[in-house]
């Protein structure tokens, strides 16, 4: 709450003050909240070291944010330039200002697909094999603007269970980011969660990339605890945005350089993406249109 509340009055301060994208000395990167924040921060180190001379500014500063919606506010407020969020965090943005940002690039899998896939765990032993397992239980979602914590199975799931979700599980809530909810399945708070993975590869390893990779990665879970209930259809992977009254030359610049990134210092890629891709690929608006009417039709702005 109190970055929230930072963020928010420094975009006050830019607006009264009359910042110009072209006067930047600073580069801020936003950073999506649900994961160990230390963590966070070592990820994008290599970013801190970098974009400077990229990108002709004097620093880069990274915040990041207690959860998502952190991020949301401050590319909304104008002060934050970077950010990669999931396709509804964009929807989100998009439902409010379509203009405050751009989607510019997203990530690429290793078997060349531009999604991911929303995947329901367990523990081994709660005894919850499918979704029909699922009922009288408690369910926990990632966070309210988390597309495949949220978004997806509000949307996907009533089909697999054939009814309302309110109509099978006893009980829902947040874990507060995807991390944390995979701790707190295992603890017991929930009897199964929604977090991410790429689909691709095994569910014995993480997947090739996703939460669960990361945190098989940290040395935090260890996949023989789980289960996959269930997973989705493909969603779209989350765009890399920039704040959109950033002069074209420094977007150019920046743009390239992210491009650049995975063979330039793979694993600095590596660090910031959590996980194996193959790289990034262009994108628009176009590319989340189907996410932005699914955020509308069930969640609003």
């Amino acid at each position: 709450m109190l970055k929230k509340t930072l963020l928010a009055t420094a975009a006050l301060v830019a607006l009264a003050s009359g910042v110009h994208a072209e006067d930047l000395k600073e580069f801020r990167i936003g950073i999506l909240g649900g994961e160990n924040e230390a963590d966070r921060l070592r990820n994008f180190q290599c970013m801190t070291e970098k974009l400077p001379s990229v990108l002709g500014v004097e620093k880069v500063s990274l915040f990041p944010a207690a959860d998502y919606d952190g991020v949301i506010q401050g590319l909304l407020g104008g002060t934050l330039d970077y950010a990669e969020l999931g396709a509804s965090g964009y929807a989100k943005i998009y439902l409010s200002n379509p203009t405050a940002v751009e989607p510019i690039l997203t990530t690429v899998q290793t078997d060349g697909a531009k999604g991911y896939y929303s995947i329901m765990v367990a523990r081994k032993d709660a005894g919850i094999k499918t979704v029909a397992d699922l009922k009288g239980k408690k369910l926990g979602y990632a966070d309210p603007d988390s597309t495949s914590g949220y978004l997806v199975p509000l949307v996907t799931l009533p089909e697999a269970l054939g009814a309302p979700v309110d109509q099978v599980v006893g009980s829902t809530g947040f874990g507060g980011g995807h991390e944390n909810l995979v701790l707190e399945v295992l603890k017991g708070t929930f009897d199964a969660g929604t977090t991410f993975g790429s689909g691709v590869g095994e569910f014995k390893d993480g997947y090739t990339s996703g939460n669960l990779r990361k945190m098989v990665d940290k040395g935090i879970l260890n996949m023989d605890d789980l289960v996959e209930v269930w997973k989705s259809p493909l969603i779209p992977n989350g765009p890399v945005v920039v704040r959109t009254s950033m002069n074209d030359d420094m977007k150019a610049k920046f743009k390239q350089f992210m491009m650049d990134l995975p063979t330039s210092d793979p694993a600095c890629f590596s660090a910031v993406q959590g996980g194996d891709f193959k790289g990034f690929t262009e994108v628009n608006v176009d590319f989340y249109k189907p996410i932005i009417d699914a955020r509308k039709a069930t969640i609003g702005g």
